[in-house]
């Protein structure tokens, strides 16, 4: 009895406390990613944005954080790709008619704060709580459940009617893989955004760009070069 050498714990009895811990510690990243602030980890308040990668942000702490030039900036990897403001975009959230606010938890339980959502899907209906797959739209800010986006598969926006690419739509809170996909478009992005403001000026003469550019993005820098011409 009690594992005195004379008994053996089964395989259930150690990994039955762990698994519970750690279902409890998903549920409480999932609560933390989809009502807090990336940044300065307070409740998200409108007006919300959101960046490249899909991390959400109250817009003031943005700007707080491009504000500020101390040598030291807190949790600024959490936010080192935002350069500028134009670098996130506001969103434009659907509310949740069935949402109650904090009076529908009194026990602050976090289990129950992922069965309600602040926002839902403007178009099916679905709940913006870690759940679901959401998107947004980078050309206009609108926020969708990806079932919405293909499902209803179209070439505008569903609430604004605003032209969109396949490039726009940007995954909230997504996997590892899919931050990574997303990454790889921003570079490519302002890449692209530096190498037609180059072509503006040295269009003339291409081996003329900037030495960051030729330096150290040359073979993407001649491809992306190619096109633009």
């Amino acid at each position: 009895m009690g594992c005195d050498g004379g008994t053996i714990p089964k395989r259930h009895e150690l990994v039955k406390g762990p698994k519970k811990v750690e279902k409890v510690d998903k549920d409480a990243e999932l609560v933390a990613q989809w009502n807090y602030c990336t940044l300065s980890q307070e409740i998200l308040r409108r007006p919300i944005v959101a960046c490249e990668l899909g991390r959400l942000y109250n817009k003031d702490a943005v700007i707080e954080f491009l504000l500020d030039k101390s040598a030291e900036k807190a949790l600024g990897k959490a936010a080192s790709h935002i350069k500028s403001i134009k670098n996130v975009t506001e969103l434009r959230l659907s509310d949740n008619p069935a949402w109650e606010g904090d009076k529908g938890n009194t026990k602050g339980d976090k289990h129950d704060d992922l069965q309600r959502a602040r926002f839902i899907c403007p178009v099916v209906g679905l709940e913006m709580n870690g759940r679901h797959r959401f998107c947004f739209l980078r050309c206009c800010g609108c926020v969708f459940s990806e079932r919405a986006l293909k499902e209803i598969k179209a070439e505008v926006c569903h609430t604004c009617g605003a032209a969109f690419q396949e490039d726009d739509v940007i995954v909230l809170n997504g996997t590892k893989e899919d931050v990574e996909v997303l990454k790889t478009r921003m570079e490519e992005r302002r890449l692209r955004a530096k190498l037609e403001k180059v072509m503006g000026v040295f269009r003339l003469c291409p081996a003329s760009a900037p030495e960051p550019i030729a330096k150290h993005q040359t073979a993407r820098y001649w491809q992306l070069l190619r096109g633009l011409q």
